[in-house]
């Protein structure tokens, strides 16, 4: 095995509803990583992406880790992870600041987006991000990056996520006691986003949805940047659970079944194919078509991606979709998803698989991977982002500290 260097190291953490995934991932250089462990164990302490049964994540996450640690033969200790839930709010926020020596400096913009997230919280809510959209300078045009530009007044426009500091705070807690140090905490669909999107797709305006386990997870982005963010709280599990009670089976059954069996429309059967299911009482078996099956899921599909374009609709975002729309998670491997999308959405919708280098195993190229992979990516472009600020003084350091205050803060 290559040299490895501990302060290289990427460690990522997908605590899923129905799935905790570990990556252990080497920074090479060039914006590059080797994946070197890979770990996996089943989750049933989480509901609709918040803890539930501590004991029950506590040991998923630890089943996880050391698959992963046995694999790379390597001891981690601390871990960037996702966090999703209903509990997940977004708003829009402005914040403006006088550029004191006439030049904009890191300072300036970091004071901006303080400014920004200024705002009344409600209660039991806690800032995760505060993510620039645009800065305009002394009231022109809108710039992207305004490092280095002359004027009197900077304002930014920035999205702001919040989420519940009670579910944010038992996440944590598990990881803590599992022996993993949270390092970072990461929306989920902004990790998938940056797994599965081009730069061409974030420029022209796209969309990506996490259909995971206990939560579906939307990303809208335009000029590069970040423009509306949505949890909605319906997804994979309400298909196992529908079957489970429409063919009355076994939760484990119906999980199986929806993976071998399962469609999201008619469209899509071609052979009526009829298979053995497990009564949910004692050891007996019967047989279902295929179509019972696929009236049972299609509904539910249609349902999710009806709320999530209603969402769009309610928003006005259409005109940010130029590229179209990006399914990942495991709820995109659901056959005549994409279909269903197209149909609903009216616009071009393709299944997004992380983008991997030549280092990567093919097995992780697996829409299920795309967040646990999108967390690697995020922290290493943080870190990449931080080293150049370093380089411009302390003043910028500060927004590290800032930005992982929150976390400290509850212990």
């Amino acid at each position: 095995m290559a040299k490895v260097y501990s302060d290289r190291l990427v460690v990522s953490i997908d605590v899923g509803t129905t799935k905790m995934c570990v990556l252990i991932a080497q920074d090479v250089g060039n914006g590059q990583l080797e994946i070197l462990g890979v770990g996996k164990a089943p989750s049933d302490g989480l509901k609709k992406g918040v803890v539930v049964d501590v004991a029950k994540t506590i040991q998923a996450i630890k089943v996880a880790v050391k698959e992963a640690e046995l694999m790379a033969d390597i001891s981690i200790e601390s871990a960037g992870i996702g966090i999703s839930g209903g509990h997940i709010q977004s708003l829009s926020s402005q914040g403006m600041v006088p550029i004191k020596k006439g030049e904009v400096r890191a300072c300036d913009i970091q004071s901006a987006l303080d400014a920004a997230k200024a705002i009344p919280l409600p209660e039991g809510m806690q800032i995760l991000h505060v993510l620039p959209q645009y800065f305009v300078i002394d009231s022109h045009t809108k710039v992207q990056d305004p490092l280095g530009m002359h004027g009197i007044r900077l304002e930014v426009q920035a999205h702001i996520i919040l989420g519940a500091i009670a579910s944010v705070q038992n996440l944590v807690k598990c990881c803590e006691m599992a022996g993993i140090k949270v390092s970072d905490i990461i929306l989920e669909q902004l990790a998938s986003a940056d797994a599965v999107l081009s730069e061409d797709e974030r420029e022209l305006g796209v969309a990506v949805l996490d259909i995971g386990g206990g939560t579906s997870d939307l990303a809208l982005y335009q000029n590069g940047s970040i423009r509306h963010t949505f949890v909605l709280p319906v997804a994979g599990n309400h298909f196992t659970n529908d079957i489970a009670i429409g063919l009355r089976t076994t939760m484990a059954d119906a999980e199986r079944i929806k993976k071998e069996y399962g469609m999201a429309s008619l469209d899509a059967l071609e052979d009526d194919t009829i298979f053995e299911v497990d009564a949910v009482y004692g050891n007996e078996k019967k047989l279902v078509q295929q179509t019972e099956l696929v009236h049972i899921i299609a509904p539910r599909a249609q349902e999710l991606l009806v709320l999530i374009h209603e969402e769009i609709i309610k928003r006005k975002l259409q005109p940010f979709m130029a590229t179209g729309l990006v399914l990942t998670g495991g709820g995109s491997l659901l056959v005549g998803m994409q279909q269903l999308a197209q149909s609903i959405f009216g616009c071009p919708v393709r299944i997004g698989l992380p983008r991997l280098s030549h280092s990567m195993p093919e097995s992780l190229e697996n829409p299920i991977y795309a967040t646990a992979y999108g967390l690697l990516v995020h922290m290493l472009k943080k870190s990449s982002h931080d080293s150049m600020d370093s380089l411009s003084g302390p003043l910028v350091n500060r927004v590290l500290v800032r930005m992982k205050s929150w976390v400290s803060d509850f212990f």
